[in-house]
């Protein structure tokens, strides 16, 4: 059995568990989330399992009767319960009650209440370089978005091909505990377990599933851009006349977002708006970047050599793409429990552009840009530099994420911090 290894999100379901009567745990499949609320539940039902699933299709209030908390796994399988759930809190406020895990959103035809005010709902990502045991941070996402600019230091070992056999050995934790050598062939098989079973769980029908696959390969080379999807979609269908409806491919998006394998992140939106001709379009990201490096047939090798069949949408190579993924992925799973949102900025043509947005509720932001580079030159902070210069105080700080071996500030206050010293 592979021992526990503790998340981020650990702290944050304590807290919401002894105050709060239900919590949902959403991610794609594997990322963690039944091993995390097993700690906290004193019974379950598994919904994966055949029994337990026609005992809760059959009877789901009945299914409520376990010892609190009681986990729901996989509880879109029986999507009644999440009903049965909400008026049992409606009748009874006491904290601790039920824990949902949930890998895939019911159908639309479903006709789910929201849950609101009585349901809380965690998003699970897959595990970050701390929670994968290979770096120790050093540097605070929260001191930093907390502001007063001190100073900071830390070094670590994690070099640039350490970066590359991290993105593709990928923050899934089953997966992690496979062999190196044939860590490959799971997240392959996950893929194609994607088309063939997490889909049709969800009562969808898939009848092209190769077409699928070539716009999720597709989708996978334009990771970190703001490609559009008919870009995408040409990508996906090169040479072919007869392509994919809009409808179809507005189809595909909705169900890989449906399993949460989809994980974009959304332009930022100002409150106060002193910025003009924002673009809207959202990054591209995977939930996690070993799936796009799986999707694309790329190695920690051919990563580092910069090989590889496809071309890719964003700036600086593939290489470059995934670590900034798998540096958005890392800021997100810190942000999350500070309650701040994660997004990304670009201006209408692309004269500027900021990896990365940490906006806390009162809307004051950390700007990061990410730089797959040792020693990040000055030029690194121009574009957080022009940001600080249009909104002032509202930026709370300016970092770079390198894959350097040391955290410092530069002469103009920009904190570098490599991304294996950034902690929650």
């Amino acid at each position: 059995m592979v021992p526990y290894q503790p998340r981020v999100l650990d702290d944050e379901l304590d807290l919401l568990v002894s105050g709060l009567p239900a919590v949902s745990i959403e991610g794609a499949k594997g990322v963690g989330k039944t091993a995390t609320a097993q700690r906290k539940a004193a019974s379950a039902i598994r919904l994966d399992r055949p029994g337990d699933r026609r005992l809760a299709q059959a009877d789901p209030e009945a299914a409520l009767a376990g010892v609190k908390p009681l986990l729901l796994d996989e509880w879109q399988l029986a999507p009644a319960l999440w009903d049965v759930v909400r008026r049992a809190v409606d009748a009874d406020r006491a904290p601790g009650q039920f824990i949902l895990t949930g890998s895939a959103m019911p159908p639309g035809d479903a006709r789910l209440h929201s849950g609101a005010g009585r349901i809380v709902r965690l998003r699970m990502r897959p595990m970050t370089l701390p929670e994968r045991g290979v770096s120790e941070p050093a540097v605070s996402l929260a001191a930093l978005l907390a502001g007063g600019r001190d100073s900071i230091k830390g070094r670590c070992g994690l070099r640039i091909a350490d970066y590359a056999k991290e993105i593709v050995a990928s923050g899934f934790p089953g997966i992690r505990s496979d062999p190196p050598r044939l860590r490959g062939r799971m997240i392959g098989s996950y893929i194609e377990q994607i088309v063939e079973r997490d889909i049709p769980e969800t009562g969808a029908d898939v009848r092209r599933p190769g077409e699928l696959l070539a716009w999720l390969t597709a989708y996978a080379a334009a990771t970190a851009s703001t490609a559009s999807y008919s870009v995408i979609l040409d990508s996906a269908t090169p040479g072919q006349d007869a392509k994919p409806s809009r409808n179809t491919v507005s189809a595909y998006r909705a169900l890989l977002d449906r399993i949460w394998i989809l994980d974009p992140l959304p332009a930022w939106t100002p409150a106060f708006n002193p910025l003009k001709r924002l673009a809207q379009a959202p990054k591209h990201h995977l939930a996690d970047p070993a799936l796009a490096a799986q999707l694309l047939g790329s190695t920690a090798d051919s990563l580092l050599r910069a090989t590889g069949p496809y071309e890719v949408r964003s700036e600086g190579g593939l290489l470059a793409a995934l670590f900034e993924s798998l540096v958005a992925l890392t800021v997100r799973v810190f942000a999350q429990p500070l309650q701040a949102r994660v997004f990304h900025l670009r201006t209408h043509r692309g004269e500027h552009e900021v990896d990365l947005l940490v906006e806390r509720p009162d809307h004051c932001v950390l700007a990061i840009e990410v730089k797959l580079t040792a020693a990040p030159s000055p030029r690194s902070a121009k574009q957080l530099n022009w940001l600080e210069s249009e909104i002032g105080e509202t930026l709370i700080d300016k970092v770079v994420v390198t894959a350097g071996e040391s955290a410092y500030r530069m002469p103009d206050g920009t904190a570098v911090v490599p991304l294996a010293l950034l902690g929650p």
